[in-house]
């Protein structure tokens, strides 16, 4: 027993010191250091902020506060009985709020509640240094959020300040700019590194990190159904729905139309898609007759592309519908980029058959008035060709209005809109023209996608915003096929030929950036954009294609992974050979103290008193003495004053000129 006891006491003795050790090894850290980590966790959690939960932003803030205030007041730091309790309020908290704790947003959330508990308890160095691997990590993630060149310019100057944080544990009496310099050297020179691993290595497809499905539920753009105010709406936004880069000119503005999702179902009060049946073969076309672009698309996370009316190539994994809309095979949830080429004097859907139009007639019983009208004129008229001319006339002459804010509509809202309000946006119009013809007869279908764009002139890309979106309507005619009509042009024909913002009367909301009154901030913008475009085009969108043409200019023809991954290697190799010696020769060359030292020995070495390499400037100035006692004094003057520039604290430019002029001195004496 007496044994047993005395183990045990000897084990915990061997705790305490183990434990007093550690504390010991790790130093406490001082304010100065303590306002570095400050810094550091306020810097890290700004774009985190938008998207974690508001009770957790205010929660952090409120922990970094308190922490300042202790730091301030020079107070105790809080119990482990209370950090113990905030770390399960907080974790209770986290669960209730995304009801998990896996994926990416209880993820980070986590990560935002360790940093700020962390602030709570740091003391020494140890602590200090979590403090920076949790900013490390939290500056990964607003990645997973925007990838925009804005994010990751805040990021980059994140991590400067991060780095120099980390550098002032290390070196806690040099000066805030001297921590900056060491900083952003470091990552100066890691900057080949990651040169040479962004362009080989091995890409993948999409992502390089997993998002769950959650990610895109924000994310705006058409959809496949239309309702009266639904396009009006998402030309409040001034968003970018995708890029266009055209090889050769431009298409003229009236034949900018870009095909979306196509509605042929109508309930009375919404347009919806109909049955999607694949179409097997394509319009053919010389190539000459073809306009050749490239689009760049964001992502909306639905499955359709975008190309300009009519589609005569499509682009990989994608197919086209019978009704000539373009669709993924996946839904678009991160920006992609496809080759396309289209005609825009085009003729399809001559070879219709009867049973496949009939579903283009099919029509709820309402809007009464309007039947009746296109009765009326079905029996007037002789052609189908008469009858759409009517109509266009009917919009023409019966003063109708385009207008982002119509009145609300009942249910018989076709018959109130043609009869009574005349007050409407292109969905209106366009929903308005197909009843119409079904009514008397004309198969008709609505189009959505979006008409026109903005050329960049900075970089030469057509920019399409979501204030672009736009409907219109196809009728079908016997021996023409699909014709394109747009019941705006005949409203608004300026909203064609110029855009938007030309045809919304004074006083109508528009989106800031798309006004036309506005052409400093269209410049600042257009620049901007320029911008971010290349940033898109050659960092977010560097993926598998882009780096097999990016290898092949460079001569490696089909590379696979092996031979990328034995040249990333052999590049990293050779970088961090001739790195270190630039770091020698920059050791070398920048020691002016160690230079002059050098210098005496080349000079005493003519009297065979040369320094030897394991020779201290002690030693070496004894054995100098020694040998020529008339220069013992200049020597232990000389040795004394290379100890202090070159060991100690000493740093002077005086300091260093009186240790030359001493050996300039010394050697005239040798030389005598």
């Amino acid at each position: 027993m007496a044994t047993s006891t005395r183990f045990g006491a000897r084990q915990t003795t061997v705790r305490r010191t183990a434990a007093r050790r550690t504390t010991a090894e790790s130093p406490a850290l001082t304010r100065t250091q303590e306002l570095w980590l400050f810094a550091c966790a306020a810097l890290t959690l700004l774009p985190d902020a938008e998207h974690a939960p508001v009770w957790l932003s205010v929660a952090f803030g409120a922990a970094l506060a308190w922490r300042i205030a202790l730091w301030w007041r020079r107070a105790a730091l809080p119990s482990r009985w209370l950090l113990a309790f905030l770390v399960a309020a907080g974790s209770v908290g986290i669960f209730l709020t995304y009801r998990q704790f896996f994926g990416k947003d209880p993820g980070i959330a986590l990560l935002i509640l360790f940093l700020a508990l962390k602030l709570l308890e740091m003391r020494r160095v140890r602590d200090g240094l979590a403090v920076i691997f949790l900013c490390y990590f939290l500056l990964l993630t607003h990645f997973l959020n925007a990838q925009g060149i804005g994010v990751a310019g805040f990021t980059l100057a994140a991590l400067v300040l991060v780095t120099a944080a980390l550098a002032s544990l290390g070196h806690s009496g040099r000066r805030a700019t001297e921590h900056l310099r060491l900083a952003a050297l470091m990552l100066a020179q890691a900057t080949p590194f990651m040169l040479v691993l962004f362009l080989l290595f091995p890409r993948v497809q999409g992502p390089l990190w997993g998002m769950p499905a959650d990610a895109y539920s924000g994310m705006s753009g058409l959809s496949d159904s239309m309702s009266p105010g639904s396009i009006s709406k998402l030309s409040l936004s001034s968003e970018i729905a995708f890029r266009v880069k055209f090889e050769g000119d431009i298409p003229p503005k009236p034949a900018l139309y870009w095909r979306g999702p196509v509605l042929s179902h109508y309930d009375g009060n919404t347009w919806r898609a109909g049955t999607r049946e694949r179409k097997v073969s394509l319009q053919d076309t010389a190539p000459e007759q073809a306009f050749r672009y490239a689009v760049t698309l964001e992502p909306h996370n639905k499955h359709w592309l975008f190309a300009l009316e009519m589609p005569v190539t499509l682009p990989p994994d994608a197919i086209l519908l019978q009704d000539y809309q373009l669709l993924s095979k996946t839904p678009v949830r991160s920006r992609i980029r496809y080759e396309m080429q289209s005609r825009i004097d085009f003729r399809t859907g001559a070879e219709e058959s009867t049973a496949s139009l009939q579903r283009y007639l099919n029509l709820p019983a309402n809007n009464p008035r309007t039947r009746a009208l296109a009765a009326q004129w079905r029996r007037e008229l002789a052609t189908d060709e008469a009858v759409i001319r009517r109509m266009l006339d009917y919009f023409r002459q019966e003063r109708f209005f385009y207008t982002l804010n119509p009145p609300l509509l009942d249910e018989n809202g076709i018959d109130q809109f043609l009869f009574e309000t005349r007050r409407g946006f292109c969905e209106h119009f366009a929903s308005a023209f197909v009843f119409t013809m079904r009514a008397a007869g004309v198969p008709a279908r609505i189009v959505t996608g979006y008409q026109g764009g903005e050329q960049n002139p900075v970089d030469g890309y057509l920019i399409v915003r979501q204030s672009d979106a736009h409907a219109w309507a196809e009728a079908w005619l016997g021996d023409r096929g699909w014709v394109r009509i747009d019941p705006t042009a005949a409203i608004a024909p300026s909203r064609i030929e110029a855009g938007l913002a030309s045809a919304m009367p004074a006083g109508e909301p528009l989106p800031f950036l798309v006004r036309a009154d506005l052409s400093w901030l269209r410049a600042i913008r257009f620049r901007w954009e320029a911008v971010s475009n290349t940033w898109n085009q050659w960092v977010l969108g560097y993926d598998p294609q882009r780096q097999r043409e990016m290898l092949s200019r460079l001569g490696m023809h089909d590379p696979d992974w092996k031979a990328m991954t034995a040249v990333m290697a052999t590049l990293c190799g050779f970088l961090l050979l001739g790195l270190t010696f630039w770091a020698l020769h920059k050791r070398i060359r920048i020691d002016p103290t160690l230079r002059a030292w050098n210098r005496l020995s080349r000079k005493l070495a003519r009297i065979d008193l040369a320094r030897r390499a394991w020779e201290g400037p002690t030693d070496y100035a004894q054995r100098v003495a020694h040998a020529h006692p008339e220069l013992s004094q200049s020597m232990e003057t000389i040795a004394a004053l290379y100890i202090a520039l070159r060991y100690g604290k000493l740093d002077g430019k005086a300091e260093l000129q009186r240790l030359r002029e001493l050996i300039t001195n010394l050697e005239i004496i040798a030389a005598q």
